[in-house]
């Protein structure tokens, strides 16, 4: 039965918002028992983010101060320091009073290191950001615009006159598919469609006034970089919907008063690019080529593949790191012909830099640094900071065992693998142990193939017991579980491991980390081949620990719903899953989500040209084969795996006889975003695993 649907109007939904203003989320009929549990699940949630937050960091192109961000993800405080003592830093903020506080989010340094470019709602608090400039001299922040929706990525020209950023104006939502869609009203595909374009401001404007939008009303722009004379953009676009449309996205140069020119189309490239995707476009400091990250991707912001070279006038790409076992996500030029490149290699973060030979080979240095942890917030994008000069990396990091904190790294200096051969800037969580058990890197073959995941132990393990072990399968697929401190509730690793669970965290093929053929091995395969790398790894770690075979779990969102639902038609080594924001059905799935341009490169065709590749992998046709007890969970307004998927899979276990709950939570979408919420997943998840697992 459906225990809780938490729609707009129930009664349930009017429940929730009472129960999350106290700060508790209850329900009627839980027993005392079920209360403590709650209590304990709300300690364990509470103690997984313990420490102080760093968000985005900066170094000044000088080298000589950093600026970083704690607080609110949805923005916080930015606060300045000099390079050698971030003990008392300067609170930069657009704030006119000293008890007013405003949420400041994404900075940018002036390359001539005397200011500071941020987003900041102190006109509007809570309703609308505007951009702002600090001259770091102890006034307010200055206002430069006055905008109407939704804005990020700030850059300053290489020159320093202009601001160029990302702009949807009018926006009722983020821009993606991660965020909460509208309901659905009008014209489907044509009334309300939101288009973000680059937005350029003035640095010294006389007032606040709205920017100058540069870039077409037919072209929703994804990521944009500037061009070394401060005249021209690359960019990469597509037309819109956006969030649909990212999949199909060109590389795109307009100059001043010039159409724009799409000078890289994947879907016209006869090679290894054709169909695929590309990001973080990087324009060389010579105005020659400009670089990309190309490859198979399902997420917009989860980049990997190897790195290309294209002319700026156009012409054939050049894959610089072909055959390389790694997973590149953030480029910079150094000079016309060195790019720095972070990478995921394993379970490592890593920033190498290549030489462009003149004869038209590659030549890789030692790693700068190769680290098992998280550069960044653990959500593949490991972009760094650098001075102007490149002699100074300055970057945030953390590990399963580390807080996060501020960190440096030196080109042409002698690292050290792990934290502790790194240049440690700050301290901010010394002292703050981790509220879960130990991690380590697992290794393992499965079908030829070299895979790579994380074993976390139960918190205060002892070898002399027998565990649960509970398999968590990541997003994407396109992505990797990387070790990164914290978390955020609802399904999470820290948390089971809090709890005292073994955890299981696999990066089977279609994962980031061991390069693109691996990337791509699971194309026109899914659920298949990667169940098979995934149990292998479930036997690397039975074979390796106390874990009790018969008391095996299996989790994971999006994807990892989808692979938690068609794993439980395909075995019965599981004796509970939980399948969050899964898919059921991928020949219905294609009609009814609103990002179907990312299925065509990873089943080879539309679901009319070939639905039976689509049938293949479907759980759904499988249903009759199911016996494991599984919780199904999703968001009202999800846009990437829609609601209907879910409840098809729920309604073909509850028909079969499988014990199985369905819970709907209000106007959430593919992110569950109300902390509330997270809980309240968490510990139906750990209700049910507890019932059926047994600890």
């Amino acid at each position: 039965m459906v225990r809780l649907s938490l729609r707009r109007g129930s009664a349930a939904g009017a429940l929730l918002v009472l129960f999350a203003a106290v700060g508790e989320l209850t329900h009627a009929q839980t027993s005392p028992a079920a209360n403590v549990g709650r209590a304990h699940i709300n300690q364990i949630l509470a103690g997984l983010n313990r420490g102080r937050s760093v968000g985005q960091v900066a170094v000044a192109p000088d080298g000589k101060r950093v600026a970083w961000i704690e607080g609110m993800r949805e923005g916080g405080d930015i606060l300045v320091a000099p390079l050698n003592d971030l003990k008392n830093p300067q609170h930069i903020s657009a704030a006119a009073q000293p008890d007013q506080h405003c949420a400041e989010k994404d900075m940018t340094w002036a390359p001539d290191a005397k200011s500071l470019a941020f987003f900041s709602d102190c006109a509007k608090p809570g309703e609308q950001a505007d951009l702002y400039l600090s001259r770091l001299d102890g006034t307010p922040a200055r206002r430069l615009t006055e905008l109407r929706g939704y804005m990020n990525q700030p850059a300053f020209s290489p020159d320093g006159a202009k601001i160029a950023f990302l702009y949807v104006e009018g926006a009722t939502r983020p821009a993606g598919a991660l965020a909460a869609m509208k309901p659905p009203s009008g014209i489907i595909g044509e009334d309300g469609v939101e288009i973000q374009r680059v937005a350029v401001s003035a640095v010294d404007p006389a007032s606040p006034e709205a920017p100058e939008q540069v870039t077409p009303t037919n072209l929703h722009v994804y990521e944009f970089d500037w061009s070394p004379d401060s005249k021209g953009l690359a960019y990469i676009a597509a037309k819109p919907p956006g969030e649909n449309n990212w999949w199909v996205a060109k590389l795109y140069k307009q100059s001043p008063g010039k159409a724009p020119q799409a000078i890289f189309a994947p879907s016209d490239e006869p090679g290894p690019l054709h169909g695929m995707q590309i990001a973080v476009p990087r324009w060389s400091p010579d105005g020659k080529s400009i670089a990309f990250i190309g490859g198979l991707m399902s997420d917009q912001g989860s980049t990997g593949g190897d790195v290309w070279l294209v002319p700026a006038a156009g012409g054939a790409p050049r894959d610089l790191t072909q055959g390389r076992p790694t997973s590149p996500a953030w480029i910079e030029w150094d000079g016309a012909d060195h790019l720095f490149v972070s990478e995921l290699a394993g379970g490592n973060d890593q920033l190498i830099r290549l030489h462009l030979q003149g004869d038209g080979a590659v030549n890789f240095g030692a790693p700068i640094f190769s680290i098992p942890g998280s550069v960044g917030d653990g959500r593949m994008s490991r972009s760094l900071s650098s001075t102007a000069d490149h002699a100074l990396f300055v970057f945030r990091a953390s590990t399963f065992e580390h807080p996060m904190e501020i960190y440096g790294a030196k080109p042409g200096t002698v690292m050290t693998s792990g934290l502790e051969g790194l240049m440690q800037l700050s301290h901010f969580n010394d002292g703050v142990e981790p509220a879960w058990g130990k991690a380590v890197s697992l290794n393992w073959k499965s079908d030829g193939f070299h895979v790579q995941g994380w074993v976390m132990l139960p918190k205060d393990y002892d070898p002399a017991r027998k565990y649960p072990l509970i398999v968590e399968v990541h997003g994407g697929p396109a992505a990797a579980v990387e070790s990164l401190w914290g978390g955020r509730g609802g399904l999470n690793a820290n948390a089971f491991s809090a709890l005292g669970y073994f955890v299981l965290l696999p990066n089977p093929r279609g994962s980031y980390g061991q390069g693109e053929a691996f990337t791509q091995a699971n194309r026109k395969d899914f659920g298949y081949g990667d169940l098979r790398d995934i149990l292998a790894g479930v036997d690397a770690v039975v074979a390796k620990y106390p874990v009790d075979p018969d008391r095996v779990g299996l989790t994971g969102w999006s994807y990892g719903g989808f692979m938690t639902m068609f794993a439980v038609t395909q075995t019965h080594r599981f004796r509970a899953a939980v399948a969050g924001a899964g898919i059921s059905d991928w020949q219905s799935y294609y009609g009814e989500n609103s990002i179907d341009q990312w299925m065509v490169p990873y089943f080879g065709a539309s679901v009319y040209d070939d639905p039976a590749v689509y049938a293949k992998s479907s759980p759904i046709n499988f249903i009759k084969q199911v016996k494991t007890p599984t919780l199904v969970i999703v968001g009202e307004y999800d846009v990437e795996c829609p609601l209907p998927q879910s409840q098809e899979f729920w309604h073909g276990l509850k028909t079969c006889g499988v014990p199985t709950e369905l819970v709907v939570y209000a106007k959430e979408g593919h992110f569950i975003a109300k902390p509330e919420n997270q809980r309240d997943i968490m510990q139906r998840m750990m209700d049910w695993l507890d019932k059926y697992l047994g600890k």
